[in-house]
């Protein structure tokens, strides 16, 4: 692969996660304290993470909806 074209081509067939990948070794940046504090509060124990916990439930017993869909005038 030797050409722009040629690479442009190759990341078109990529998937969704190697894309996501190859954007971090393209432009690695480190966490701010918002990414930092969201780590901590998805961590057993965190804010998040009883209701992560939560929702897996109910996804697992099928009691999920989607949210109503609303449309402005």
């Amino acid at each position: 692969m030797s050409t722009v074209a040629e690479i442009y081509t190759a990341i078109q067939e990529l998937s969704l996660q190697e894309r996501c990948e190859l954007e971090a070794l393209l432009h690695p940046f480190e966490d701010d304290e918002w990414d930092k504090q969201m780590k901590r509060d998805a961590e057993p124990g965190g804010k998040l993470y009883k209701l992560m916990e939560a929702s897996e439930k109910e996804a697992k017993a099928g009691k999920l909806v989607d949210l109503p869909v609303c449309y402005k005038k």
